[in-house]
């Protein structure tokens, strides 16, 4: 039976802190990559993230800090990397220990910008890791109501099944419910598309398109999504399962939603700079929408709400006229 063995998180965010109280109900040791060492200090002396889901309190004598990301991956065998994806390569540039013999657990939903691959691609590609070695994590699963241990259902991808189930071992709890999966190419990509959608819902929310109009833009996302996956990676899967349909629906609707919220203030009139400043956190869709644009450009899939989101966001067409023009287009 495989044994993830010592597990640390990389990355210093919500999701990420959310993911650390999850993996400290199993072991009682993580490592812990944080970037910058001031956030470190606080996090020690208060006891919890000082920027992020700062109700949730941790055993610090437990954890491992380090802003040296060489130390993390020399001495921990799994490592969950749970940066924005923006932001991964940054943090990668310092390596020079081998990922290849680690167990890596992707936790990112999005394609790594300039690279438009997904992050178990760029794994693989760049750092000669093994698909075997690697796994992620899908599924409707906001860092705040994980971090409230409210009940959660979580779907571990990897094409080492066994891998899979010995890390959902990691993560099952009385509030963490897990299932496993092979389909990480559809995880991957339905976590990304799903960040697109959100911001064309929070675009119509924000022109006052009301919940009649929501429940078709989603029924249509999800067709969409379907159409993409089976043009990228054509397996049968069912796309109502939580991992898919599930995580659409909870960043489309839910307030938490950081997505949601970005495209809400881009159909109240903001910019999309001005929204981005007032948010002060990543909204992935923003960069997902172009990543996923451009795969198209060479795919073709009928995908008309990412084109209308992708014209809002990077051509400035106005949010009025081309939700009013994908309107249109529904039936």
């Amino acid at each position: 039976m495989f044994n993830c063995g010592k597990i640390a998180i990389v990355g210093g965010g919500s999701w990420a802190t959310a993911i650390a109280t999850i993996v400290m109900r199993h072991t009682h040791h993580i490592g812990w990559y944080m970037r910058r060492d001031d956030r470190i200090e606080e996090f020690k002396r208060l006891g919890h993230n000082p920027a992020y889901l700062t109700s949730v309190h941790f055993k610090v004598d437990n954890i491992f800090f380090s802003s040296d990301i060489n130390k993390i991956v020399e001495n921990y065998d799994t490592l969950i990397f749970v940066t924005p994806s923006p932001y991964l390569k940054s943090h990668l540039k310092k390596l020079r220990i081998r990922l290849r013999d680690k167990f890596i657990i992707t936790a990112i939903k999005g394609l790594v910008s300039d690279e438009n691959l997904t992050c178990s691609d760029f794994f693989h590609q760049v750092y000669d890791v093994p698909y075997e070695n690697i796994a992620c994590i899908g599924g409707p699963s906001h860092a705040e109501e994980v971090a409230l241990d409210r009940l959660s259902y979580l779907t571990v991808g990897c094409s080492d099944e066994e891998k899979a189930k010995a890390f959902a071992e990691v993560l099952s709890s009385e509030v963490i419910k897990t299932k496993t999966s092979t389909d990480v190419v559809g995880i991957e990509y339905s976590s990304v598309l799903k960040n697109v959608y959100a911001i064309a819902a929070g675009i119509c929310s924000g022109l006052k398109y009301g919940d009649n109009f929501q429940a078709v833009l989603m029924s249509n996302a999800v067709q969409e999504m379907s159409r993409f996956l089976m043009a990228i990676h054509p397996i049968e899967r069912n796309v109502y399962d939580s991992a898919y349909l599930g995580d659409l629906l909870v960043t489309g609707y839910s307030n938490f939603s950081r997505n949601r919220t970005f495209g809400s203030m881009i159909g109240k009139g903001y910019s999309v700079k001005s929204a981005q400043i007032e948010m002060e956190m990543i909204a992935e869709g923003f960069f997902g929408t172009k990543c996923m644009k451009d795969m198209n450009r060479h795919l073709h899939v009928n995908m008309p709400i990412l084109d209308a989101v992708y014209n809002i966001l990077y051509e400035r067409i106005s949010p009025q006229i081309e939700i009013k023009l994908l309107t249109d287009s529904f039936r």
